[in-house]
C-alpha cells in the first residue's frame, strides 16, 4: 500500500464510526445512521490489527495456560473486529449495493486467511490443548468445562492438527472459497433484481386488488411508472402463481425465478458450485473425513450423513405418495377449465387453491385479508409475553440503516429488566436478501459484566402500496412466527460465555426454536386476536378458523417434496467426494433417480441455493430443516398434552432448557430435560397428514462434557 494510503487508512481508523464505541443506553446500539461503504475495509483492517495483538499476549504470557488466562482469554479478545463484522455482516444482507459488492469482492479473502490464523496458531492451540488435558476441570463450573472442549474441538477441525502443508492447503482453500461465496451469492441477487415487467390492464388478471397495487408500486420502485412488476422475491412469485389466471405469465414468472443464477451468462453459478464442492471435498481428506458432508456432521445431532439420509427418506415415500393425490384432484379440475397440459410447477399453487375450495371451502383469498403484517407482529409480541413474559415497547430514537426498519426494546415483564433490542425489516428491496434472516448485532453473555443481545429479523414480504396495510398469506405468516423464534432464542439467552451463547448452537438444533414458534400463529388466542380484517377490523370468523384447522394438512405433500428435493439434491452432491460434477445434470439425474415429482419443482435449485453456497453455513445440512420440524412438532405436543399451547409450566421448562441454555449443554441432554424423553417422528407425521408409522426415538450418545 502506497504511503498515503497508509495514511488515508490511519486517518479514518480514528475517525471511523464502526470503531467506536456504541453510543446510546444499554451498551449502546450500532451506528448505521454514520456508517458510509468506505468504512468499512479500514475498519476492519484495524479491528483484526487489534485482534492479532490480542493474541499475542495470549500466546506470549510467560505464565503457565490455564482456563482464565488462554479459553477465557480468547472469548474477550477481538470485540473491536467483531463489533465492525456485526455491522458488515448485516450490510451484506439488507443493503447490498455494487459499491459494498466491491469492499465483499476485495475482503473475501483477506478475511478468510485472517479467520485462519488463530486456529493455524501452533503456539496458541498448544495452550488450548494443555487446558483441555488440565487436571483443573473439577474446579471448573459445567458451562466452562463444555466451553473449553468446543474451543480445544474447533482448532482441531479446523485443521491444527495438520502438518504445515496441510494448514497452509487448509488456508489457501478457505481463501478460495470465500471468494467463490461472495461471488455466487452476488450473482444470485443480480438475477435476483431482476423483476417480469406487466401491463397493467392485461396482464393481472385473477389478482387480488391488493397485488395489483402492490404491482404498480413495484414497478415504480423499478423506475417503471405506468407498468406492473413482479419482484424476482419469494413471497410475491409466489402470489403471482396462486392467483395469476395467465398461465403463460405464470410460467414466465415462475421460470424467471427458478433460473436465477443458471443464464449461462457473467451471473451463472454452475462453475462455481463445481469448483466449491472439489475444495470442500480436498479439506474433508485433509482432516480425515471420507466426504464434505461426513465432517459437517460429525459435530451435528443427526452425527452422520447415512442417519440424516433415513430421515429424509422417512419422509419421502409418504409426500410423494401425497403429492400423487393432490396432482389427481388438480388435474381433474385443470380437464374442466380447458387445460390440456399436465399440472406444472406453475400451475402447482392455481390449482391447489381451486382444489382447497372444493374440498374445504376455503380459499388463501379468503385468509389474506385478516393476515395484517402488523397485527401480527403484535400478536408475536403478545405470544412472547404470555411465554417468555417478555414486552415490547418502539424504541423511536435508535438509527436505522433503511426507513422500513423499525426498533423495538425488550423487557422482562416481571422485573423491568432491560434484555435487548428487536430490528424488523420486512420488506423486500433491491440489495436484500431473498428469504428470510435473522442477524445477530450483539450476542448476550455476563462474562464481563452483563451484555444484552441485539437482533434483528429481516423479511422479503412485498411492500404494499402507500397508505394500506401488508397483507401475508399464511406461509409468509409463518416465515414472520419463525424469524421471530430465532429472535426469541437470541434474547433468552441467559449464559456466561459469548461463544456459546443464544443460537449458538450446533447446526440442526438451531432451527428447532424457530420451527417451534411457528406453532402459535395457529392457536386462537393469537387468531381470536390479531387475525383482524384490514377493513372492517373484525376478528376471523369462527367458522373461517375450522376451516382452516380443518384445512391444516392439505397440500403438506407438496410443501415437504418442495423441501426434501433441494435438501436430498445438496446432500447427495455432498457426498461425492469430489468427483467432478456438472450441478445442472447432477440435479436433473438425481431428481429422475428419486422418482420427484415434476409437477412440484425445488424450494432451492442449485445455481441459487445460498444457504449452501453463499457461505458453508447449510452444506450438507438443508435436512435440518425437517429434523426442527421433527423436534418441533414433538416439543408442541408437549403443550398440548399439558391443556394448551400457553400452558405455563411447560413454557417454563422451555425457557430453561431450550431457550436460556445456548450451547452450554448438549441438545440432547437440553431437549429431555425439556420434553422428558428423546423426540420421535410420529408427531412430525400426524401433525403432516401422513400415516402414522411410529418411528423410534431418536438417539445420540454424547461425547461432549
Amino acid at each position: 500500500m502506497p504511503f498515503y494510503g497508509i495514511l488515508a487508512v490511519a486517518a479514518l481508523a480514528v475517525t471511523n464510526p464502526l470503531l467506536e464505541p456504541w453510543a446510546g443506553p444499554h451498551g449502546g446500539v450500532p451506528p448505521f445512521d454514520k456508517v458510509k461503504v468506505e468504512q468499512f475495509q479500514p475498519a476492519l483492517e484495524e479491528g483484526m490489527a487489534r485482534y492479532r495483538r490480542e493474541v499475542a499476549a495470549i500466546v506470549d504470557s510467560k505464565e503457565a495456560p490455564t482456563f482464565e488466562n488462554t479459553v477465557a482469554a480468547l472469548e474477550d479478545a477481538g470485540r473491536a473486529f467483531n463489533q465492525v463484522h456485526e455491522v458488515y455482516s448485516a450490510w451484506s444482507s439488507v443493503m447490498n449495493t455494487p459499491e459494498f459488492q466491491a469492499v465483499e469482492r476485495d475482503m473475501a479473502p483477506r478475511l478468510s486467511a485472517f479467520w485462519d490464523e488463530t486456529p493455524q496458531d501452533l503456539a496458541l492451540f498448544r495452550r488450548v490443548q494443555a487446558v483441555h488435558a488440565s487436571a483443573d476441570t473439577a474446579k471448573w463450573t459445567p458451562e466452562q468445562r463444555r466451553l473449553v472442549w468446543l474451543t480445544y474441538r474447533s482448532f482441531v477441525r479446523s485443521g491444527a492438527l495438520l502438518d504445515d502443508a496441510g494448514r497452509q492447503r487448509m488456508a489457501r482453500t478457505n481463501q478460495r472459497l470465500a471468494t467463490l461465496s461472495t461471488t455466487f451469492a452476488q450473482n444470485a441477487l443480480a438475477d435476483e433484481s431482476r423483476p417480469v415487467l406487466l401491463d397493467c390492464d392485461a396482464d393481472l388478471a385473477g389478482l387480488p386488488e391488493s397485488l395489483r397495487r402492490a404491482a404498480a408500486t413495484e414497478a415504480v420502485a423499478q423506475g417503471q411508472e405506468g407498468r406492473c412488476a413482479v419482484a424476482n422475491a419469494r413471497s410475491a412469485v409466489a402470489d403471482f402463481l396462486t392467483y395469476s389466471d395467465r398461465r403463460d405469465l405464470r410460467e414466465k414468472v415462475w421460470r424467471n425465478y427458478d433460473s436465477r443464477g443458471d443464464h449461462g451468462d457473467a451471473h451463472d453459478n454452475n462453475a462455481l458450485i463445481t469448483e466449491m464442492l472439489a475444495l470442500r471435498a480436498e479439506q474433508a481428506r485433509l482432516l480425515g473425513h471420507p466426504t464434505h458432508a461426513h465432517r459437517k456432521l460429525e459435530v451435528s445431532m443427526v452425527k452422520t450423513p447415512e442417519r440424516a439420509m433415513r430421515l429424509m427418506e422417512q419422509l419421502w415415500t409418504p409426500a410423494v405418495a401425497r403429492v400423487r393425490e393432490e396432482v389427481a384432484a388438480m388435474r381433474k379440475l385443470a380437464r374442466r377449465a380447458g387445460q390440456k397440459e399436465d399440472i406444472a410447477p406453475w400451475d402447482y399453487r392455481y390449482y391447489a387453491e381451486k382444489v382447497r375450495k372444493a374440498k374445504y371451502d376455503l380459499e388463501e383469498g379468503e385468509v389474506k385479508p385478516y393476515m395484517q403484517l402488523e397485527k401480527l407482529r403484535e400478536g408475536m409480541f403478545w405470544m412472547a409475553g404470555e411465554l417468555f413474559g417478555l414486552d415490547f415497547t418502539p424504541a423511536t430514537h435508535v438509527p436505522v440503516y433503511h426507513p422500513d426498519v423499525r426498533v423495538f426494546e425488550v423487557r422482562e415483564r416481571a422485573s423491568g429488566r432491560h434484555v435487548g433490542f428487536w430490528y424488523f425489516d420486512p420488506y423486500a428491496r433491491p440489495g436484500k436478501y431473498n428469504g428470510g434472516q435473522t442477524d445477530v448485532y450483539r450476542i448476550q453473555e455476563r462474562f464481563r459484566g452483563e451484555v444484552t443481545a441485539i437482533v434483528s429479523n429481516n423479511t422479503p414480504f412485498v411492500k404494499p402500496a402507500p397508505g394500506e396495510p401488508a397483507l401475508l398469506g399464511w406461509r409468509d405468516a409463518q416465515t414472520l412466527f419463525h424469524e421471530f423464534g430465532h429472535a426469541l432464542h437470541v434474547l433468552g439467552s441467559n449464559v456466561a460465555y459469548p461463544s456459546v451463547s443464544g443460537g449458538r448452537v450446533v447446526t440442526d438444533y438451531a432451527e428447532f426454536p424457530s420451527k417451534l414458534m411457528e406453532h402459535w400463529l395457529g392457536t386462537s388466542e393469537v387468531l381470536g386476536r390479531f387475525a383482524l380484517h384490514h377493513q372492517t377490523g373484525q376478528p376471523m370468523p369462527a367458522a373461517l378458523v375450522a376451516k382452516l384447522r380443518k384445512a391444516a394438512t392439505f397440500n403438506q405433500g407438496f410443501y415437504t417434496v418442495d423441501s426434501l428435493t433441494s435438501a436430498l439434491v445438496e446432500m447427495k452432491l455432498h457426498l461425492e467426494g469430489g468427483r467432478p460434477v456438472d450441478p445442472d445434470a447432477f440435479e436433473r439425474d438425481t431428481l429422475r433417480r428419486l422418482g420427484a415429482p415434476e409437477a412440484v419443482g425445488m424450494r432451492f435449485r442449485m445455481p441459487h441455493f445460498g444457504h449452501v453456497f453463499a457461505s458453508d453455513a447449510y452444506a450438507a445440512g438443508y435436512y435440518r430443516y425437517l429434523w426442527a420440524d421433527m423436534l418441533a412438532a414433538d416439543a408442541f405436543e408437549a403443550f398440548t398434552e399439558a391443556g394448551g399451547p400457553y400452558d405455563a409450566k411447560v413454557a417454563a421448562r422451555l425457557r430453561a432448557n431450550v431457550f436460556s441454555v445456548g450451547n452450554t449443554v448438549d441438545p440432547f441432554e437440553g431437549y429431555r430435560a425439556f420434553r422428558g424423553r428423546d423426540a420421535s417422528l410420529g408427531a412430525l407425521l400426524r401433525e403432516r397428514g401422513f400415516p402414522t408409522k411410529e418411528a423410534a426415538p431418536v438417539r445420540a450418545k454424547s461425547t461432549a462434557p
